[in-house]
């Protein structure tokens, strides 16, 4: 174990961007810091050494929890399932998804890392105790596979063992109904120490073999979503960046030098690109230097902390691994220039409380976000906490690039952006202040962990710079 964890210090970890640059990295680092490193310091062997002990016990506060590592399980989960991503590939270190053309390499990371038996079971677990079978059968199915003629480690948390008895389960339960591999694997449990559940699980399997010697087995199913509706456009907008016109079919949508009669933009014209009338969104060419994107990032690292949703009448910690941070104009000189540039591209009024303080999020492994609108769409919303009316419009700002993931997929009107240091602008609502049910929009599930920061603006203060027109419906 020290050996292991020795190479990966000198020879991997040469850099945290390096290291984090890779979900399954930045896993088995959350694995060990959580599981490995405690089965090892309160293991047999392990128990004459008191001062390994006391020193763990003096940083285990400070480590990820249980919490951390099945949110880190999920994400990869959900990486897999957005971008047809092969476990087999996965496990390998290789990012390969698989579509009606064939098999293609999405991401390939600077530095790759190989997934372990006990890695395996780990994943294939969080998804057994969910029920959550189409995912826990080929996870385990890995685990054994590695796991057979490999001695067992101390710091591993499963065993041979215990990845036969999930996967034995998992395809006899539910969606599968494979009888026949459930007793295969059973049986192969009985030449290793049961106990007498295994033995009752074997004689079941084989009274229904006699019963129902034909027994078909269910193909797997992913589990069900409240996003159902629009989880196949999403997904497939995510993974090929939508289908909308380009602009040689409309000529409607074209790229300018934009000033909008501003004094500060006639020197320095914004590059503006129109990509869709309906909804109208527009992106931002180099809207933010490398050095400004740096120090929004420095000064929001410390305020980070793990979204939130609504539970009730109470608040939960949010399962789609995404920190956030909010910076006031008058927190760095920085913020101020970016709310006074986001003004004159936009002709509105974005100072506090008519548009919110900067918002910078942090995506973790596989963080992203579901279907949603900006605006609020119901009239107890926190949006209208600040007495200003709806969020009118978004100016979100891409502070890094990533190779692959994270792009934004506007659902109904069927197109995505891929992250780049750009800016994109949209409005939320009609000129009416009704919601434009076309922003229904995502953020992707990202490979490599980025930051964006997200400017909302509400409709009060935007008076006399968006007025509504003398038609009613618009």
């Amino acid at each position: 174990f020290y050996a292991k964890v020795s190479h990966l210090h000198s020879d991997v970890y040469k850099g945290q961007a390096t290291a984090l640059a890779n979900p399954l990295l930045a896993f088995t680092l959350i694995k060990r810091l959580y599981s490995e490193w405690a089965n090892v310091v309160y293991s047999d062997e392990a128990l004459e050494n008191s001062q390994l002990r006391s020193s763990y016990e003096e940083e285990e506060s400070a480590l990820p929890k249980l919490e951390d590592l099945q949110g880190a399980v999920r994400g990869l989960l959900r990486l897999q399932d957005v971008y047809s991503l092969q476990v087999s590939g996965l496990v390998r270190g290789h990012f390969l998804t698989t579509t009606s053309k064939g098999t293609s390499e999405i991401y390939r990371p600077l530095v790759s890392v190989r997934l372990s038996g006990d890695d395996c079971f780990l994943v294939g677990k969080v998804a057994y105790d969910q029920e959550d079978y189409y995912h826990s059968v080929p996870w385990l199915e890995q685990s054994v596979r590695l796991f057979r003629g490999h001695k067992w480690s101390p710091e591993n948390q499963g065993t041979l063992e215990d990845a036969l008895d999930h996967l034995a389960f998992s395809h006899f339960k539910f969606q599968t109904g494979n009888v026949t591999c459930a007793l295969s694997l059973s049986q192969e449990l009985l030449h290793h120490p049961v106990n007498e559940r295994v033995l009752q699980n074997v004689e079941k399997y084989e009274k229904m073999l006699v019963v129902k010697p034909h027994i078909k087995a269910n193909e797997l199913r992913r589990p069900a979503s409240k996003y159902l509706r629009t989880r196949e456009v999403y997904e497939r907008l995510c993974q090929n960046h939508g289908s909308h016109p380009t602009h040689f079919q409309n000529p409607r949508l074209f790229c300018d030098y934009f000033t909008s009669g501003s004094p500060g933009l006639i020197v320095h014209p914004a590059k503006r690109e129109i990509l869709s009338l309906q909804p109208f969104v527009v992106l931002y060419h180099d809207f933010i230097t490398h050095t400004e994107a740096e120090d929004v990032k420095r000064l929001a690292q410390p305020g980070l902390k793990r979204s939130v949703i609504a539970s009730g009448e109470k608040q939960a910690t949010a399962d789609y691994r995404i920190s956030k941070a909010w910076l006031k104009d008058s927190s760095h000189a920085v913020i101020g220039k970016l709310d006074h540039r986001i003004s004159m591209v936009t002709g509105l009024n974005v100072n506090h409380p008519f548009g919110e303080y900067l918002q910078v999020v942090n995506y973790g492994i596989g963080g992203h976000y579901e279907p949603h609108f900006d605006h609020a769409t119901a009239p107890t919303s926190p949006v209208y906490k600040l007495n200003t009316g709806n969020r009118v419009a978004t100016f979100m700002i891409y502070l890094s690039s990533v190779d692959a993931g994270g792009s934004t997929a506007f659902i109904y009107a069927n197109f995505s952006l891929p992250v780049q240091k750009a800016a994109i602008f949209w409005w939320n609502l009609h000129r009416n202040g009704e919601g434009d049910v076309d922003t229904l929009h995502a953020g992707c599930p990202v490979l490599v962990g980025d930051k964006w920061a997200n400017k909302w603006i509400h409709e009060y203060g935007q008076e006399f710079t968006h007025r509504c027109t003398l038609n009613p419906d618009e």
